[in-house]
């Protein structure tokens, strides 16, 4: 047998294979042999059927499989032995004139490499890392929600403007339909003005546009998608079903200890200090993920390469239980190029910084994955031994130590694109780092 490369491009190559009668017969004799005991032609008993009548009737499809096997072995340790590194795998090309008779069957395979490519994380760059605070209003705003959710809901036969509204928000062309609760002061003013004095029963009608100080809070409650949330201009309809004040609840020792364990706060300014804590660690989790998407964005747009697009997207046509046809591999090599390219990408970051993923790296992440997870269920006290028998079972199951690999992998390369990337550090808001990651 020969085998051999043939370069198109620095992405894309051909591997041609010429397979020869002594690669194959030898098997082929053998599969012949263990035919004829079992062969069954008109005319002959069972297993007394001539060799070249058994030849006739099955050879070319044994054959055929034979030496589909060869080139397949063949294929599969050529690609070792040349150390390549495809995207996707082989496809053979078709021939419509293919010959099985012969002396010499030639077959071509279509393969896709890895470019060749380099990416600099010290590059210039405007990136920015925010380091967001709790200001005085996100703060005295939770405080006043902790008293209304502990307080005492107080029936009202009419809105006024400290009223708790539950209600169904609806449009039936947006395929909004939510029910929720909401604070008649968590409008804007002209919307909220429009419900004082309604009763249970009530339709108040309302645009999104403007309709809350933050446009994002749509998602919270009309349950609308985030792509949809920017420009939203639609009317949508308020039904009222209960309506409520409050009496606020005492900031006791009683509330804290309920709050946050016995003696962990101990008045109004340690509670203060315990949600700007816990806020700003929520912050730097979000903030982490922009610096990091930040990050994802300027290396696909500033590392240049080639990709093996169309043999990518006739790829993509053979896999997959469901087959593609070329408009819709089209659609999905769009929808998934940057991806790969960022795969790409980070592949080589975790090779440039020696980034390596052990064991009790995904052990140390898990652990603290579950127990932030028991602490927001109220189980701020548990001991080792019921975390580490959730991480076992965690960890026994293959879809969840795929998943929690990649976290790991990206928190590790965070740390390096903090280091590398030197992005500018600023101070803001939560408010401004709304502003700031959705363009607002």
């Amino acid at each position: 047998m020969d085998i051999k490369r043939v370069a198109i491009d620095a992405v894309n190559e051909t591997i041609v294979m010429t397979v020869v009668h002594m690669d194959y017969k030898g098997q082929v004799a053998k599969r012949i042999n263990e035919k004829m005991p079992l062969a069954t032609v008109k005319g002959f008993r069972k297993g007394q059927v001539p060799k070249d009548l058994v030849e006739k009737q099955y050879g070319k499809s044994i054959k055929q499989e034979e030496v589909q096997k060869v080139v397949d072995l063949a294929l599969e340790r050529f690609v070792q032995s040349e150390r390549l590194n495809l995207l996707g795998t082989p496809l053979a090309k078709e021939n419509e004139n293919f010959d099985w008779d012969a002396e010499e069957l030639t077959f071509e395979y279509e393969i896709g490499l890895v470019p060749n490519f380099e990416i600099d994380l010290e590059a210039k760059n405007n990136i920015v890392k925010y380091i967001v605070t709790a200001d005085d209003k996100l703060i005295d705003g939770q405080v006043e929600r902790i008293q209304k959710q502990f307080g005492k809901a107080i029936p009202q036969e009419v809105v006024s403007a400290d009223s708790d509204l539950t209600g169904t928000f609806s449009n039936e062309e947006k395929a909004i339909n939510n029910t929720t609760t909401i604070s008649v002061s968590t409008f804007n003013k002209a919307a909220g003005d429009k419900f004082i004095g309604k009763k249970v029963g009530d339709v108040v009608t309302v645009s999104t546009k403007g309709l809350f100080e933050d446009d994002h809070q749509l998602m919270d409650y009309l349950q609308v998608g985030h792509d949809d949330v920017h420009g939203l201009d639609v009317e949508v309809n308020f039904t009222i079903e209960a309506i409520n004040g409050a009496e606020l609840a005492e900031l006791n020792q009683d509330l804290f200890d309920k709050l946050f364990g016995e003696g962990k706060v101990a008045s109004l300014e340690d509670l203060k200090s315990k949600i700007k804590e816990d806020a700003e660690a929520q912050f730097a989790q979000q903030a982490d993920q922009k610096l990091l998407l930040d990050v994802q964005d300027f290396l696909i747009e500033s590392t240049k390469f080639d990709l093996p697009s169309e043999f990518l997207k006739k790829w993509l046509q053979t896999v997959g239980e469901k087959k593609l046809s070329a408009e819709e591999a089209e659609v999905e090599y769009a929808r998934s190029e940057r991806g790969l390219r960022f795969q790409l990408i980070e592949g080589k970051a975790m090779a440039q910084s020696n980034i390596q993923i052990t064991f009790e790296d995904l052990k140390s992440f898990t652990t603290k994955a579950i127990r932030q997870q028991m602490a927001q269920f109220g189980q701020t006290n548990p001991t080792d031994e019921e975390v580490q028998g959730i991480v076992a079972r965690v960890l026994s199951n293959q879809d969840e130590v795929k998943k929690l690999s990649e976290q790991v992998v990206a928190e590790k390369l965070l740390e390096v694109f903090k280091e590398k990337a030197n992005p500018t550090t600023k101070e803001v808001t939560y408010e401004e780092f709304i502003a700031a990651s959705y363009g607002e």
